[in-house]
């Protein structure tokens, strides 16, 4: 029988750009996006200074790409816990049971999005990475609304999402973990009283 020749090759490392992401990803939503130079983004990455602006040209492009990365698990988390469900009613519930296990997550700091776009300059990458974020999140819930089908979803939309936000900022900056629970026994009692008009 032939020997089996072993692979000695090691494993892939990840490219400078994974690892600038992962990098901007544990400074700026642990220590703010201020806070945080790009030296220390480029020594935690591992990576030499000029990758990181042959990857993203500057520090501002690298939080557009972290806030991309922030936003395409949170609405993969939300979407994935809405459609568990096919009851419409079901559905939005489903987004602050989401919600629920987030705050609890170890090193939950808030919203990233709060916490970028409180920094950033008005009208740059961040303010329309938070308005492209936000109008998702509008969106979800005024489809929902509409899907369960209240006399003026838009509103409920509306009303859902201050809910979602306030839950959100309480369960960080007031460190209540039951806000998300909470903002869920509201939103069951704006979904009936929507229902009964």
């Amino acid at each position: 029988m032939p020997a089996r020749t072993v692979s000695h090759r090691q494993p892939r490392r990840p490219s400078a750009r994974a690892r600038l992401l992962e990098a901007a990803d544990e400074l700026f939503y642990r220590e703010g996006v201020q806070s945080v130079g790009i030296d220390r983004v480029i020594e935690h990455a591992g990576v030499a200074k000029a990758s990181l602006y042959n990857v993203f040209g500057s520090k501002e492009e690298l939080v557009h790409a972290y806030l991309l990365e922030r936003r395409a698990a949170t609405t993969a988390r939300v979407t994935a816990a809405v459609e568990q469900h096919d009851d419409p009613r079901e559905r939005i519930l489903a987004v602050f049971d989401s919600q629920v296990a987030y705050v609890r997550k170890r090193g939950f700091r808030g919203c990233a999005f709060a916490g970028a776009s409180a920094e950033a300059r008005p009208g740059g990458l961040v303010e329309e990475a938070t308005r492209d974020y936000r109008g998702w999140f509008r969106a979800l819930f005024t489809g929902l609304a509409r899907q369960a089908g209240v006399p003026d979803p838009e509103l409920l939309g509306r009303q859902l999402q201050l809910l979602y936000d306030g839950a959100l900022s309480s369960a960080n900056l007031d460190h209540d973990l039951d806000a998300p629970q909470a903002a869920r026994a509201a939103a069951a009692a704006l979904l009936c009283a929507a229902a009964a008009s």
